[in-house]
């Protein structure tokens, strides 16, 4: 008998008759397991919707976070910008005729750092769409090599800026005895707190620079 026709039941009676009845035939086909019925799991079940296409995904999410810093690293190099160009201190002795005068364009490299943190800024308001560009289409690689090699030129600029600035900030908070500079910072506080607080921003967007410069790297890179 095959698995796949009904089965025959045989019920004892009394007087020794018997009579049959058919039983109704399985739930399922001959062949066919119940694991088989069961619902398929979906594949890339629990994986991000960026990740699930390989590659592309891994491009598409790096370049979202792209896009996130360079929003974040918009604040400290304009606040470093502004801070400086508004550092300006007068210091009186003994009478209002007779002061000292702590200005930024007085030392040459506030000057420049204040313009390459502007030049910054600027820099990471434009890069915005190109940056979107890469969330958009996964296969620009033009785009992003053109973002890593201007995000490694502004990354040398903020960091001579600040580094210049630092030098200056260093001799201003304790001085050189054996070139008898004096510590300035003991009189223009407030000169020196505005600047010391611009140099640490301009430092933390170099951190952010270096970090788009290794996602960049790595998006050119991961193309498989």
């Amino acid at each position: 008998m095959s698995s796949g026709e009904p089965a025959t039941v045989f019920h004892m009676e009394d007087g020794n008759k018997s009579s049959y009845a058919t039983a109704p035939p399985p739930a399922y086909a001959a062949g066919t397991s119940s694991a088989a019925q069961a619902p398929r799991k979906i594949a890339g079940d629990g994986v991000p919707l960026l990740l699930r296409s390989g590659a592309a995904g891994f491009r598409r999410c790096l370049s979202l976070i792209d896009f996130v810093l360079r929003v974040a690293a918009f604040g400290p190099t304009l606040a470093a910008a502004i801070s400086t160009g508004t550092a300006d201190e007068r210091l009186s002795v003994f009478t209002n005729f007779f002061q000292f005068h702590a200005r930024f364009d007085d030392f040459p490299a506030f000057t420049f750092f204040m313009v390459a943190n502007a030049v910054a800024a600027g820099y990471l308001v434009l890069s915005l769409p190109f940056s979107a560009v890469g969330i958009l289409r996964a296969s620009a690689a033009g785009v992003r090599l053109f973002l890593l090699v201007c995000d490694m030129l502004v990354t040398l600029l903020l960091t001579g800026g600040g580094a210049a600035a630092a030098a200056i900030l260093y001799v201003a908070h304790w001085g050189n005895i054996r070139a008898n500079w004096v510590p300035i910072c003991m009189q223009f506080h407030g000169f020196c707190q505005r600047t010391s607080g611009a140099v640490v921003a301009s430092f933390l967007a170099v951190l952010v620079f270096l970090v788009l410069i290794l996602m960049g790297a790595a998006a050119i890179r991961h193309r498989r």
